[in-house]
């Protein structure tokens, strides 16, 4: 048993230092030291040999085990540090080569869009607005004129929300329309806003979406006519296109504005020709507008007899599809990103 126990020590001590790998370590202690280890199975032994001779066997055994636990630390750590050189030998990097740069995002069409918008209208004397996307009954359509019978008031056009702490009639807004009340309740001419925002209706294909984003413009004062309102769109539409393009006003009907019409400009593909895009008419309707309602200035409590005014609404998705040749609405919200890289190199 001593004899055998001597030349396991010499042997074990030899595979260690031999071993070429951490890996290789752990063989060698599992088949040394494991349960059915060459160590593990003489210790075994060691209940067949006399008792005058079972002291210092046991002492042999654990010292070629202290031994066996020592020589192992020592070349684990050897062969770590080595494997840690190799690894560091093979990922090193070269710190003269030129750096990765990360992708540049770019803003998306509707925010470009709105932004270029509301800095023409600040430019022109509107400052920007802005008022609760989950509105009352009142704001959005009583203070409007809208009566209780109008089709945008009923559910397959509007998302009504649960009623407020009093029993109020809850909605998400169906215009920045909204603002401009919230504005002549709380202010008195002359007044002078734009009010961008999103705005929600029950409607969805390739040119509506269930959230789009409007805005909406208005003047109060006194002496103000449609030749005001015409001069300021015109101007608008000049600035925003960078073009020259004819416009027209088509008698309309919005409950909040009398007279009412829809501003038509002349196509920008065909140029009065008629193409797909003009439906070969060679104008494109772009928004509605008109003279703020008496009705609406009474409700506000605004002297309809001293101060007029005039509102107008345009629909940003509408405007960027057309500036940047854009055929389905949709596309604005799909988070394509080959959509969005091509139109932010724009």
């Amino acid at each position: 048993m001593r004899t055998q126990l001597e030349a396991l020590q010499q042997a074990s001590l030899a595979r260690l230092e031999g071993a070429a790998s951490v890996a290789d370590l752990e063989q060698i202690r599992v088949e040394t030291l494991g349960k059915k280890g060459t160590l593990t199975q003489l210790l075994r032994g060691l209940g067949g040999v006399s008792a005058e001779d079972r002291p210092l066997l046991g002492e042999l055994a654990n010292g070629l085990k202290t031994a066996f636990n020592a020589a192992l630390a020592a070349r684990q750590l050897l062969l770590q540090q080595r494997e840690m050189d190799l690894r560091l030998q093979a990922e090193r990097l070269d710190v003269t080569l030129p750096g990765r740069c990360p992708p540049v995002g770019g803003r998306h069409p509707i925010s470009r869009a709105l932004g270029e918008i509301i800095h023409i209208f600040s430019e022109m004397g509107f400052p920007p607005a802005t008022g609760p996307e989950v509105e009352d009954d009142w704001h959005n359509f009583e203070a409007l004129n809208i009566p209780a019978d109008h089709p945008a008031r009923q559910m397959h056009d509007t998302f009504y929300l649960p009623p407020g702490p009093r029993g109020e009639k809850r909605l998400l807004r169906t215009h920045t329309s909204t603002v401009q009340i919230r504005a002549m309740e709380n202010r008195r001419p002359p007044l002078r806003i734009i009010a961008p925002g999103r705005v929600f209706r029950c409607d969805s294909d390739l040119t509506h979406t269930p959230m789009f984003h409007q805005v909406e413009g208005f003047l109060v004062d006194e002496g103000v006519h449609f030749g005001h309102l015409k001069g300021i769109l015109e101007r608008f539409l000049h600035l925003f296109f960078e073009r020259d393009l004819p416009v027209r006003f088509r008698p309309s009907f919005f409950p909040f504005t009398e007279p009412s019409a829809e501003l038509d400009m002349g196509c920008l593909f065909c140029e009065g020709r008629g193409c797909r895009v003009c439906k070969g008419n060679g104008w494109i309707e772009i928004l509605g507008c008109g003279l703020i309602h008496p009705a609406v200035l009474d409700n506000v409590g605004i002297d309809r007899e001293k101060y007029s005014g005039f509102a107008f609404g345009v629909g940003v998705e509408r405007m960027a599809m057309l500036k940047y040749g854009i055929n389905d609405l949709r596309l604005f919200f799909e988070n394509d990103v080959r959509f969005l890289e091509q139109h932010a190199r724009l």
